[in-house]
């Protein structure tokens, strides 16, 4: 048996190749009961994210050739378009290279955590469609197991490094409670888009979208149970927002000291913080010197992201140590399964050899012998019968000075020395 996969991700396939080879969920559960009936394969799972997809199986054959002509063939693609982009794992490589993934040591933005629900995803409908079995199911839930030690024991998902959830994060150093927060959001682009719903996972509230178009603002509201404005009402409402973050594409400003100040009048000076993620700004950079303002601009969140990386990647160095003992852990569980059928094939033969002195023993009662001579003759017939080959061995080896052999025996019976 071996364990096998084929994949591309953002760093060995563009785009273009990625989407070809992508795997809709709609389409992932026929996808995997089609990839089962390959001759070569005994179990399947594929992970499809818009940045990889990765084919696990294992398999009767080391060679991933079957693996690639599935792919063109289900795809409809030419093998040479894309086969250029695919890498290869096996076994041990394998293993590392799925703990790694679900840790989010290979992904695009270091260590992030989406990545680990995707896995989980393929995991839940591998087994849905039947073509999970013991080895590669023990696998995903061992790469869940070390995923979770590795968010638990180190920091690899603690420090914010896209520039939404920093500025969520920010926002929640400056006010206790989002909860109790307005949030006031000019664009409708994805940048704000990911504020909006971070600030929604973290409870604010009540979120505002303004932009230049209502339509677009009344698209990105509807998602978040928001109110949507147009840019020119944006004095109406200013007055309201405890947290406004900006990020248009407008080659002027937005917002000017004058309408903040005539806001904070409104809000009797009760603090405004203000986030202009934007290049060129949006809000005025005047607006900083106004008390009961604090007005961070993308430079400060880019300082704040640039440090956290370098914490992510502190963390990933204890990640990847964490990740060599899961990896051992798992190995050793296989090397375990190979023992399986050993192991039967010893307790059948003593099995036997207990039936065959048990029907003696049961045949000597019945031909007048006392319980005590039975049992002790089924005593002593099943202790020789248990030790004969051992013991048997065990000389030969001596014989044929096999140390090993001997050594073994020692510790499979736990002998004293």
């Amino acid at each position: 048996m071996t364990l096998l996969a084929i994949g591309i991700n953002y760093n060995t396939a563009p785009v273009s190749i990625r989407e070809r080879l992508s795997f809709p969920a709609e389409t992932l559960y026929s996808s995997l009961q089609n990839l089962s009936q390959v001759v070569e394969i005994d179990e399947a799972a594929i992970l499809s994210t818009c940045n990889r997809t990765e084919f696990y199986c294992t398999t009767t054959t080391a060679n991933e050739q079957f693996l690639v002509n599935w792919v063109a063939q289900t795809k409809n693609i030419d093998i040479a378009s894309f086969k250029p982009y695919i890498y290869t794992h096996s076994d041990n490589q394998l293993i590392r290279h799925m703990f790694r993934v679900a840790c989010g040591l290979d992904s695009m933005i270091l260590g992030e955590p989406q990545i680990l629900g995707q896995m989980k995803t393929a995991y839940q409908t591998a087994c849905e469609a039947g073509t999970l079995g013991k080895h590669l199911g023990k696998l995903f839930q061992q790469t869940f197991s070390a995923a979770k030690k590795v968010r638990t024991d180190t920091a690899i998902g603690s420090s914010p490094v896209s520039v939404a959830f920093a500025a969520v994060q920010l926002a929640q150093r400056i006010f206790d409670k989002l909860k109790d927060q307005t949030a006031l959001l000019i664009g409708a682009g994805e940048t704000i888009e990911l504020t909006a719903r971070h600030l929604r996972q973290q409870g604010v509230g009540r979120i505002i979208i303004a932009n230049r178009t209502h339509t677009k603002a009344q698209i990105l509201a509807d998602q978040f149970n928001g109110h949507a404005i147009t840019l020119s009402e944006l004095p109406l409402y200013l007055a309201e927002a405890d947290i406004v973050i900006s990020s248009t594409a407008s080659q002027l400003p937005i917002l000017g000291k004058g309408s903040v100040e005539s806001a904070l009048k409104k809000r009797k000076n009760k603090p405004i913080f203000m986030l202009d993620l934007a290049v060129p700004r949006d809000i005025e950079a005047e607006v900083e010197k106004l008390d009961d303002v604090y007005l961070y601009t993308v430079d400060d969140l880019q300082n704040t992201i640039e440090q956290n990386m370098d914490s992510r990647r502190r963390a990933a160095e204890q990640a990847e140590e964490i990740i060599d003992t899961q990896v051992d852990h798992f190995l050793g569980w296989l090397r375990a399964q190979s023992a399986q059928t050993t192991i039967r094939d010893y307790r059948q033969q003593a099995e036997q050899s207990r039936d065959e002195v048990l029907q003696k023993a049961l045949a000597l009662l019945k031909n007048g012998a006392t319980p005590e001579e039975a049992l002790t003759r089924l005593a002593y017939s099943l202790t020789n019968k248990l030790i004969h080959t051992p013991s048997a061995q065990i000389r030969d080896a001596a014989a044929n000075e096999r140390h090993d052999v001997i050594a073994a025996a020692h510790e499979i019976f736990k002998l004293k020395k």
